[in-house]
């Protein structure tokens, strides 16, 4: 019996686990970019409300309902959903980052190759051999 406090692992168990990782990985960038997209309408919408009279009439999209308001009703929330936008969208970095290190560290671990290394670790080697009979 191994000795060792973590338990042994199949080569599928630890494939698996890498794919889970980069998976969630990936949903995170897609999420991300969507809330930078949602950000960025946000700062859009409030750039063009800052010049304008406060008491001039702006419109806002409510649960559905399309809602008259002035622009100085307006423009605080749309200030504070885009602040909070920034923040979860930082927050969301930060967790990617955490896990983009933990999958590399896994990678590393267990000395996983990705297809495109396997494929260019083996047209390297097939370089190295064809230059090594050219030399002889």
């Amino acid at each position: 019996m191994a000795s060792s406090s973590e338990p042994a692992r199949s080569q599928e168990e630890i494939i698996r686990r890498y794919q889970t990782m980069t998976a969630e990985c990936t949903k995170l960038v897609e999420k991300i970019t969507e809330l930078e997209v949602d950000r960025n309408e946000h700062r859009l919408v409030e750039n063009t409300l800052e010049p304008l009279d406060g008491t001039r009439k702006a419109y806002r999209l409510v649960g559905g309902v399309l809602v008259e308001r002035t622009v100085m009703e307006v423009l605080p929330s749309v200030r504070t959903n885009r602040e909070n936008l920034d923040a979860v969208i930082d927050t969301l970095k930060q967790r990617l980052e955490t896990m983009q290190k933990d999958a590399a560290e896994w990678k590393a671990k267990y000395d996983l190759k990705t297809p495109d290394e396997v494929e260019a670790i083996q047209k390297r080697q097939q370089m190295q051999a064809a230059a090594a009979q050219a030399a002889s």
